[in-house]
């Protein structure tokens, strides 16, 4: 079983979704958290368009990078173009990815669930190449 990190700059918005679907769509297949160079809340809006696609993610935590060791993941992905701020060890897992998603927070709803779509279907593919 694989393990996946996803990291966003405050780990509210695309991370906490991206982890919401692998959790759901992965399970079984993937170990998978979320984290941000910064910690902040799982943004509201984030929690309301999930539950719009069947998912509560409410329960999840913002956490931060510091929380974690790059050594107990094979897939790193950022979700914001973050992957420069990222001490080396970070992305030099088995798979780096940067997905560089549009920021939803402070965008209208519309734009939550453009990225909510884009986040799930790059999940989707990312779960294809694993299993």
């Amino acid at each position: 079983m694989k393990n996946v990190m996803f990291v966003c700059k405050r780990n509210s918005c695309r991370s906490q979704m991206a982890e919401g679907f692998t959790r759901h769509l992965g399970e079984g297949i993937v170990e998978v958290h979320s984290c941000g160079l910064e910690a902040s809340r799982v943004h509201p809006t984030a929690i309301e368009v999930m539950q719009e696609a069947g998912l509560d993610i409410s329960g999840q935590t913002s956490d931060p990078l510091s929380n974690f060791n790059a050594e107990d993941y094979d897939v790193v992905i950022s979700l914001c173009g973050c992957g420069v701020n990222l001490p080396p060890e970070w992305v030099t897992q088995e798979i780096f990815e940067d997905w560089q998603l549009d920021d939803p927070d402070g965008q209208p709803l519309d734009t939550f669930r453009r990225v909510r779509d884009e986040v799930r279907d790059r999940v989707k593919t990312l779960l294809d190449r694993l299993q």
